[in-house]
Formats: structure tokens, sequence, C-alpha cells
């Protein structure tokens, strides 16, 4: 399964970066907004400072709701760096826009999916990525795991290429089950990667280890 970072922030990508296990980044105008991002010039620099941190694929979000809208703004994002995957949202003309981008080479990432048959019209429509929102759905008592497994069921049935990446993941247990369900990509906060190293008998076992090797490294009392 790749590994993600769901952020716009340059530290925690570069910290993520330097685990050697990052394999791309997803943003949204929210997570620039929390960065103090602000103006289109400063968002546009932003992602191309993100490409040059990472090797993987940057998911960048339109704003406009309207096909033309979603193709000029998709465009000019394309036109950023190589790296760079046009987010587009699922919704009539969303799906008109991810046929157009197929058409044309350009990868991307159809966002706020929250059903299989929404899922099944942007691999159709030759999405790149599709993002459920796991952690929303299980806000309103749906089990998002859940969904991530149809769609991957229904992608296996078909052989459809767009991978099934995760998100809205919550905590470190979405990650596993994710890879239990065979999502292809789990975009994640750094918190919940960092999650995944902490077991407490790895603390217990590290701490007897190094208090054995202090204790044969002493110097023996002459008799």
């Amino acid at each position: 399964m790749k590994f993600f970072i769901d952020t716009a922030s340059l530290e925690q990508i570069k910290e993520a970066n330097d685990l050697g296990i990052l394999d791309g980044v997803t943003t949204n105008p929210s997570l620039m907004a929390k960065e103090g991002i602000s103006g289109k010039e400063d968002v546009l620099k932003h992602y191309v400072d993100i490409c040059n941190i990472v090797d993987g694929d940057v998911s960048a979000e339109v704003i406009a709701t309207d096909f033309e809208g979603m193709v000029r703004e998709g465009e000019e994002l394309a036109a950023l760096h190589k790296q760079i995957v046009v987010k587009i949202p699922m919704i009539k003309d969303g799906v008109k826009a991810l046929r157009y981008f197929s058409d044309k080479g350009i990868k991307t990432n159809c966002t706020l999916i929250f059903s299989p048959g929404q899922a099944l019209l942007a691999a159709k429509a030759g999405a790149t990525y599709v993002s459920p929102f796991i952690g929303r759905l299980d806000d309103v008592s749906t089990n998002g795991v859940d969904l991530i497994a149809q769609i991957v069921h229904i992608y296996e049935n078909y052989g459809y290429p767009t991978q099934v990446l995760a998100a809205s993941i919550r905590h470190t247990m979405h990650i596993i089950q994710c890879a239990e369900v065979g999502a292809h990509v789990a975009t994640c906060p750094l918190s919940s990667i960092l999650g995944l190293l902490k077991h407490p008998l790895t603390d217990i076992g590290l701490e007897k280890f190094l208090a054995d090797h202090k204790k044969s490294q002493k110097t023996p009392v002459a008799g």
C-alpha cells in the first residue's frame, strides 16, 4: 500500500519524506488555509514547493464546480509540475471533467466519494484515483472501511486501473484496516503514520536491551 500524507505543511511533508516511506501528498483548500496560504499565486507556488520535496503524486484541488471552470483550473494546475494530480469533486460536471483529463493524459483524483456507485462512475470516466472519505462515513454511523472493501472488489471484478485512495483517515487502525481490505493508497495525517511506529512491547524490549548492554559494559571489580 502506498502512503500519502494529507497536509499542506512543508515541515510535516519533509518529516514524512525523511522516513523513506512517503509516496505522495494530498492537499485541499482547507489544508492550505490552515497553513495561512492564500491568494492564487501563493497557492500555486506552494504546490510546486511540495513537488520539489517528494517524488510521487501531489493532488491539487480545483475550486470550480462547472465543467469549463474545472478544465481551466485543472489544466493550469497540471502545467505546474509533472507530479500534479488534478483533484476533482464527485459531481456531474466533475465526471465529465474526469473523462476530459483522462483523454488528455492528465492524472486525476476524484474526491468526496461516499458510495460504490460514485466510485464506479469515476472509474468509468478514467479517474487515476478515487478518494472515499472513511472517517466522515464513520461520523454518521456508517462503516467507512466497508466502503473501501466494496470499491476494491468492484474494481477487481472489471479490471479497472483506478486506485482506491482511502481518505479522511482519523487514526492508525484505519490505516491497518484499509491495508487489510486492499486499499491501494492511504492518505493520512503525520500523527497516524507515526502511530504505526508505536508499541509498548517495543519500548519495553528496547529498554531491557539497553539496560543489559549497560550492565555488560561495566568493568569487573578486581578481587
